[in-house]
């Protein structure tokens, strides 16, 4: 068989322990040829792509990044390549397409799919918000990257007695800010599930100065927002892509308790640090069973599914379920972490 791969969307640790994982399980077991698109879906709508062996994915493993490269493509414009993409895949005698990406990545999966091109699709985001799959590889990464900020950032704050407001992605879903939160022990988390009042959050940080300590660290997820009317709050706007522009929770935040609480307060923006760097142990183990499941999906012919780890098995679920609703964090969790408002 012909397999043609490709990473699209933000980039994510763990991205080229797939890639490497889909070439040696083709190759090596199977005796398939395996192409990589450059660039995403951009590179399947204008045929450009490269061989990858053995020897181009020697020495991967713990890479951040992608080998591949990644950007996006606006939406319009993939519908519009539709019949472009099919023309390049049967030129090219693909047998089957395995895209690596987000929620948008596998939206565009689901719309080629469900336009007749074999896709097996495979789920990666430092988001974590992908439904049917109870976690997505650079997720670990990333709560790892922001645990360590989060435990350097105490003590610079107890130093200087001050509020720090820790912004840290996530898009529309709490999981970085929930789980780093948690794990670094921060006295407040603020997410996108559950708009936050600001008046709660102040008494919560005051009360804590009160009691005679002397800092406090916040954990704002990126799309975290205050209750309609409860403090003045920029929504900011939406990019080309149709995607959300975040105006920094942090930044606002900080102003407001500032005024508020009478004590400094500074914002902390997390930003693309979280992406990048070498991918723990758990991100590289997840992705090579992802890629080799799905070659093996490419052999069965079942397209028009993505890999999913649910409990300690990883299961093909179909693309549709996978993309019709975000995966939020479900309100027994924010019980559990007893900090989030």
């Amino acid at each position: 068989m012909r397999i043609g791969v490709l990473t699209s969307g933000g980039d994510c640790p763990g991205l080229n322990a797939v890639i490497r994982s889909i070439v040696h399980r083709a190759v090596v077991d199977h005796s398939d040829e395996v192409i990589g698109f450059q660039d995403g879906w951009k590179g399947l709508l204008e045929c450009d792509y490269r061989k990858l062996d053995l020897d181009a994915v020697g020495g991967i493993l713990a890479r951040g990044g992608t080998i591949l490269g990644s950007s996006r493509v606006q939406p319009a414009h993939l519908r519009g390549g539709v019949q472009r993409a099919k023309g390049h895949v049967a030129d090219l005698g693909l047998d089957a397409i395995i895209p690596i990406g987000g929620e948008g990545t596998l939206k565009a999966a689901r719309m080629l799919s469900d336009a007749g091109l074999p896709i097996v699709g495979v789920p990666k985001t430092i988001d974590n918000d992908i439904a049917g799959t109870d976690v997505t590889f650079g997720f670990d990464t990333a709560v790892g990257v922001a645990t360590e900020a989060l435990d350097r950032l105490k003590t610079t704050a107890e130093s200087h007695q001050r509020v720090l407001i820790v912004e840290v992605m996530g898009r529309h879903t709490g999981w970085i800010a929930l789980h780093s939160g948690m794990a670094a022990g921060a006295h407040a988390i603020v997410v996108p599930e559950r708009p936050f009042d600001i008046d709660e959050l102040t008494v919560r940080i005051g009360d804590r100065f009160e009691a005679g300590k002397k800092f406090a660290i916040v954990v704002a997820a990126e799309g975290a927002k205050p209750r309609a009317g409860s403090m003045v709050f920029d929504e900011g706007g939406r990019d080309v892509y149709g995607h959300e522009r975040f105006a920094g929770i942090a930044r606002q935040l900080s102003v407001e308790l500032e005024e508020r609480l009478g004590k400094e307060a500074r914002p902390v923006i997390l930003g693309h640090v979280q992406r990048g760097g070498t991918p723990t142990a758990y991100d590289r183990v997840l992705a090579t069973r992802f890629g080799w499941h799905a070659v093996e999906a490419v052999h069965r012919g079942e397209f028009g599914h993505l890999t999913a780890l649910q409990g300690t098995d990883i299961r093909m679920v179909p693309l549709a379920d996978a993309v019709e609703d975000l995966k939020t964090v479900p309100d027994q969790r924010y019980a559990e972490a007893e900090c989030v408002l």
